[in-house]
């Protein structure tokens, strides 16, 4: 079944934010979007599974395999089961494992709030090509930038996008002193690295401490990132300097962040 404007779509997770986002997304294209939440409507969800054409999963990681539990008897072969969440080997193959049906992994890199730029997504094949391409094409239509990853690549990459962001973070505040006042010595870029960890902090730790203990690669990343640690306590600044610059041009000729 090809994902078209007409197709019925369930979103589970419809009550949060990115869940509410995607039902919006689906309601603007003409899609009939029935949603559901925790805690699951198990008299109105087999019907509406049964009729669907594709199952959004916008719940946490550690739902999945619960949630895919629920809906699995009741899906179709044709119809198509895919997640949003931030790590993609895991739930994947708790997916995988449940069901028959083709699957997809997406996992959207922007926020509830991100302004409508350049919304990309990268989607993985669970089972099922012809249906990951489907997917692809219904995000583009809706006018998200929809890119092709593996599992095992994406949570490699997140883990240092993501996982090591948080780790430093915290780590750099832990070995920050507070008992001499050092709030009197923030300079103007200091103060604006920590607004940007205000949230991350106080608000998102616990997403981001599951994202780091679900994704495959975490620990390999904070163990690299050690070893230059190590060298920078061996004071060879001038070595870290160079790799950091050969980084950041290599970035910028691939046309990354940096360009």
């Amino acid at each position: 079944m090809r994902l078209s404007p007409a197709s019925p779509i369930v979103i589970i997770g419809a009550k949060g934010q990115m869940g509410a986002r995607f039902a919006q997304r689906f309601r603007k294209a003409g899609n009939p979007v029935t949603e559901f939440d925790h805690p699951l409507d198990l008299a109105a969800l087999p019907e509406a599974v049964r009729k669907a054409a594709l199952v959004l999963l916008c719940v946490p990681i550690t739902a999945v395999k619960e949630v895919t539990q629920a809906i699995a008897p009741h899906l179709t072969q044709d119809c198509i089961l895919a997640d949003i969440c931030s790590v993609k080997v895991q739930p994947l193959r708790e997916m995988l494992a449940l069901t028959t049906t083709p699957v997809v992994g997406t996992h959207p890199l922007f926020g509830p709030g991100t302004l409508d730029a350049e919304l990309r997504i990268a989607v993985t094949v669970g089972r099922d090509q012809a249906a990951s391409d489907n997917l692809s094409d219904c995000f583009r239509s809706l006018g998200f930038s929809p890119f092709n990853t593996t599992a095992d690549e994406h949570d490699q990459a997140m883990a240092y996008i993501q996982g090591l962001n948080f780790v430093t973070t915290v780590a750099y505040l832990c070995a920050s002193p507070l008992e001499n006042g050092i709030e009197r010595f923030f300079t103007p870029s200091f103060g604006r690295r920590m607004e940007a960890a205000t949230k991350m902090i106080t608000q998102d730790a616990p997403l981001f401490s599951t994202m780091f203990e679900a994704n495959p690669h975490s620990l390999e990343a904070v163990r690299i990132f050690r070893s230059y640690l190590n060298v920078a306590a061996g004071g060879d600044l001038e070595l870290l300097s160079q790799k950091a610059l050969w980084w950041w041009r290599k970035q910028h000729d691939a046309g990354g962040p940096a360009s």
